[in-house]
């Protein structure tokens, strides 16, 4: 006689380091979405979502927030070594997040500022994205993540396709919606032409200049983005402040006039994996 029980669904797991848990609150937010994706998918691992939690392995884990304490990097190579595939989600999983502000200045004096009594505080020196300890198989850039690129993650692994998520610059996408180019027309500085698409060219269609919060690029040509920003009435402090938030390892990392070093591991944008 035929069993008749279902198939297993593949199992899910979302997992937090050091970050906001905007990320995950992204998926949340997916609503009409994530009903019938949680039809296909078993919820083992997810915090933010319910205190089920269920342990390993996992078919496809989804890892948000940066290494940046001596537990974390015990805990990241365990959900590596339970998971089939994973994927880093948001600027803290993939470049270290506005955390590695510390890793070009004295950590140990931040602690001290920001904590009374910091000789409880257990933290790295520095704040490193995920792909600088383990393989990770695919990134998902932004602060916060674009939902419906989540949920083309998602759909690409249960059908058993490569996700279709660009690796163009915000300027492609301004074309398409058909938002004049801020600098050319109103002189407004914008880092869209070295930004790493994703967001849909949100800030450039509402008259606001991008500020990078998907990261570099694959194609980011820094050395001809600056002076333009410097053109458009930046100051040289002013070109830092804005490359140095979200995703400050990785603008740090294709800066032609800063010798930032790069943690030993971590992939510079546009690398193959």
């Amino acid at each position: 006689m035929a069993s008749s029980a279902a198939p297993a669904r593949p199992r899910l797991g979302v997992f937090k380091f050091a970050s906001c848990d905007g990320c995950q609150l992204t998926l949340l937010d997916c609503e009409d979405e994530l009903l019938p994706l949680s039809a296909e998918v078993e919820i083992a691992h997810f915090v933010e979502a319910s205190s089920d939690i269920q342990p390993g392995p996992y078919d496809l884990s989804l890892v948000e927030g940066s290494v940046s304490t001596p537990e974390h990097l015990e805990r990241i190579r365990r959900i590596r070594a339970e998971s089939r595939y994973l994927v880093t989600i948001g600027a803290c999983a993939t470049a270290g997040g506005v955390q590695a502000l510390r890793n070009y200045a004295d950590a140990e004096e931040f602690r001290a500022a920001v904590y009374a009594r910091p000789e409880y505080i257990a933290t790295l020196a520095t704040s490193t994205p995920i792909e600088a300890h383990v393989p990770v198989d695919l990134e998902l850039r932004g602060c916060p993540i674009d939902r419906g690129q989540l949920v083309e993650v998602i759909t690409a692994f249960l059908a058993g396709r490569r996700p279709d998520i660009p690796n163009h610059s915000v300027c492609f996408a301004c074309k398409r919606r058909g938002t004049p180019c801020l600098p050319v027309s109103r002189g407004i500085p914008c880092l869209g032409p070295a930004t790493h698409a994703g967001c849909g060219a949100l800030c450039p269609a509402y008259g606001r200049g991008c500020y990078g919060c998907f990261g570099p690029s694959g194609s980011a040509n820094m050395p001809a983005m600056i002076p333009l920003l410097r053109s458009d009435g930046m100051s040289d402090e002013d070109v830092l402040r804005l490359l140095h938030t979200f995703n400050v390892n990785d603008f740090a990392a294709v800066e032609p006039e800063r010798g930032h070093e790069v943690e030993p591991g971590t992939k510079r944008p546009g690398e193959p994996r």
